[in-house]
């Protein structure tokens, strides 16, 4: 099943809208755009979202059958409108009763109406009945003096948002122009929200023009104009984020489920897989910090564990003929290790032969054992065995393509040993132990921790801040597949850039010793570019690029400063330096205990901050390696105050140099250089609890309390 909605687009009953431009073209040959929704559907099918018209026959569960939201859009008679389809604008009594199961059973309606609304001889008004509301009949005026007319037409009426900053369903909507509206009436339906209302020196005045509401396990929304989304319109103003918006969040009702499709072939409840994992997880417990099996006493019951694990592994590997190199070898490396008495491993010659970079498939999965420690995990180079899944759909190969990073891995978890029961989301081969450091050809991230793990602490987050989100934002978090796929784009794009642009230093930090608010650019770089990537593609219509967005921003902001100590946090420090740029900017706001966004300049904003990080890094080949430390201190510190006891903020004349000998400038870098503020003191607190739960999380245990 897809993870992106799929919309169905009444045509059958004389709508006045068709879905194409070339239909709309018979029906109105002089203006086609006055009569196509052609625009809007591929403004949704932009966003990944099926599109679909339904074109003959009565709306009944075999034509809602696979839908996720059904638009209504303007029946009318052949007399009052030109038209498409073969059926009379009026519902027949079962086919209402069809829609509003629909809705009751978590589909999502969209209705688009009219002004006069009586006058076009079909029955919305039945149907509307049964959710609680009614679109009355007439045409809204505005006043000649001060009136909020747009291109000074009085029919054409911008109407007033409700709530002021466009937040939650209204993320990023300011204006909207409502062209020869009715108003609805919503006196039934208590639990309906006003989107948009006539202003007061409209008339009618201060009335609906466009409502939400839940109903069921569904939800439905109805706006009293049906041009605002038509081809000559929709371009207008913020109609298309308005109707993207919209129909979004109709259909959330339905797509809410954090469960994945079922990934592996059932292996981990293998008898061979389940024997190997505990000899796996018996012998771990007799090994030393460095691998080695320091009590000579363990020898011989190691001995017999190691032999399970050769015997075990020989059984599997059938299973797994792409690593079958890396198997074969790595019986003899598990041989050397007890030959040589058990001291510090050394696995170089079976990790150089597992290659799972060669073997990008879709699904194809591969065991792992290894002596290694897990980063941000156990951080002992004790065994460890896995089971892990690639994830490599075909638009991610073909995003890779423009993108060239022929060592990054997706991948998501089948089932592991307790080094992974923690933080660890990556799966790298410089945690092996070896006897020399090779080159390496791969690193794999763990899609689906990092997506659940996200999905709980923003879930938690949003509504702990008071965060309205937008409709993307809500799916995001409903959907353990989407946010999986998100986070794939967002890591594949992020691992390359490390790679790319201005490199005053070593990219991945590690020949130099750098202060740690370095590492927080660096890492920070390469989401604010990855950022941008999602901002150009979105554009592309890529239909993952603005969840990517999204995640970049939420995981920045709500987890990464809270989550580990306050002990040189790099990760934490880039969230916090997002945080204060966007504050500093007035594109996030926290009044009244509420945090709130300007959806409209968020991009822009994050965009701005890329290209002040990338002037900063550009002209870091000019200054010292200590000059070039100073001036990121000093960029950092504009948006995140430093301790008051930082002898760094004080600057280089507080500083004390020794030719080119930095540890002594390094030793004076505090271990929480940049605290945190009292909004995420606050959050921290209140959020300890979430941030641990997340430790071992999976997309299993995702929706788990």
């Amino acid at each position: 099943m897809s993870v992106f909605p799929k919309v169905v687009v009444e045509q059958a009953h004389s709508s006045a809208w068709a879905l194409t431009r070339a239909t709309a073209a018979t029906m109105n040959p002089a203006n086609p755009a006055d009569s196509s929704l052609e625009k809007a559907a591929n403004t949704l099918r932009g966003r990944g979202f099926e599109v679909v018209g339904h074109e003959s026959g009565h709306l009944d569960e075999a034509a809602l059958s696979g839908a996720d939201v059904l638009v209504i859009d303007h029946p009318a008679e052949r007399a009052a409108e030109k038209t498409t389809g073969d059926l009379p604008p009026v519902l027949e009594a079962a086919e209402i009763d069809s829609v509003v199961g629909f809705v009751e059973q978590g589909g999502g309606l969209v209705v688009l109406a009219e002004c006069d609304q009586d006058v076009y001889g079909n029955n919305l008004n039945e149907l509307l009945a049964r959710f609680g509301l009614h679109v009355t009949s007439t045409t809204v005026h505005e006043t000649v003096e001060g009136g909020r007319r747009f291109h000074d037409n009085a029919t054409w009426v911008l109407a007033d948002i409700e709530g002021g900053l466009g937040q939650g369903l209204l993320a990023g909507v300011d204006e909207l122009c409502f062209y020869r509206a009715g108003v609805i009436d919503i006196s039934g339906a208590p639990e309906a929200k006003v989107l948009a209302r006539t202003s007061g020196s409209a008339y009618p005045a201060r009335q609906p023009l466009a409502v939400a509401l839940p109903y069921g396990a569904g939800r439905v929304v109805v706006l009293a104009d049906s041009d605002i989304v038509g081809d000559d319109s929709i371009d207008e103003l913020d109609h298309r984020r308005f109707w993207s918006n919209l129909v979004t969040w109709a259909s959330a009702a339905r797509k809410q489920s954090g469960t994945v499709t079922s990934i592996g072939s059932g292996i981990d409840r293998s008898p061979e897989w389940l024997a190997l994992k505990a000899a796996v997880e018996e012998l771990r417990l007799m090994q030393a910090k460095d691998g080695s099996v320091e009590d000579g006493s363990k020898h011989a019951r190691a001995a017999e564990l190691v032999d399970t694990m050769k015997a075990e592994i020989a059984a599997l590997a059938p299973r797994f003929p792409h690593d079958a190199d890396y198997l074969a070898q790595l019986p003899n490396d598990l041989a050397k290790w007890v030959d040589n008495g058990f001291v510090e491993p050394d696995f170089l010659d079976s990790l150089m032969k597992f290659r799972p970079d060669l073997s990008r498939a879709d699904g194809i999965e591969h065991l792992v054992v290894f002596p290694m420690y897990t980063q941000n995990g156990n951080l002992d180079r004790v065994f460890e065995a896995l089971l892990i899944s690639v994830q490599w759909p075909d638009w991610l190969a073909e995003l890779e393509q423009t993108y060239d990073n022929k060592m990054f891995l997706a991948v998501n978890f089948i089932d592991f040993t307790p080094g992974y029961d923690t933080n660890s989301a990556v799966l790298f081969p410089e945690t092996v132990a070896v006897r020399e450091v090779p080159k390496f050809s791969w690193g794999a991230i763990f899609c689906d921790r990092e997506g659940a793990r996200f999905r709980r602490v923003v879930s938690a987050a949003s509504e702990l801040l008071s965060l309205q989100l937008p409709p993307d934002a809500e799916r995001l978090i409903a959907s353990q597949e989407l946010v999986q796929s998100t986070f794939a784009m967002w890591d594949m794009i992020h691992d390359r850039t490390h790679s790319h642009g201005d490199l005053p230093f070593d990219p991945f930090m590690i020949k130099q010793r750098m202060p740690f608010w370095m590492y927080a650019l660096e890492e920070l770089r390469c989401d604010l570019n990855t950022f941008r990537q999602a901002v150009k593609l979105e554009a592309e219509d890529q239909p993952y690029a603005r969840f990517v967005q999204l995640a970049i921003l939420f995981d920045r902001l709500f987890r990464f400063p809270i989550t580990g100590d306050r002990h040189r946090n790099y990760d934490g420090l880039g969230g916090q330096l997002m945080f204060g740029y966007l504050h500093k900017h007035d594109a996030l706001r926290w009044t009244d205990n509420k945090l709130s966004f300007d959806w409209r300049r968020v991009p822009e904003v994050i965009v701005q901050l890329c290209d002040e990080v990338e002037v900063l890094y550009r002209s870091g080949i000019d200054r010292s390696r200590v000059g070039h430390w100073l001036a990121a201190h000093e960029f950092v510190a504009t948006y995140v105050v430093p301790n008051p006891g930082s002898t760094w903020a004080k600057g280089a004349e507080a500083l004390p140099f020794d030719g080119t000998k930095t540890k002594a400038l390094n030793d004076l870098v505090l271990d929480d250089e940049f605290p945190l503020n009292v909004f995420y003191e606050a959050l921290r607190k209140q959020m300890a609890s979430v941030i641990a739960s997340t430790s071992g999380i999976t997309a299993s245990t995702a929706d788990a309390a």
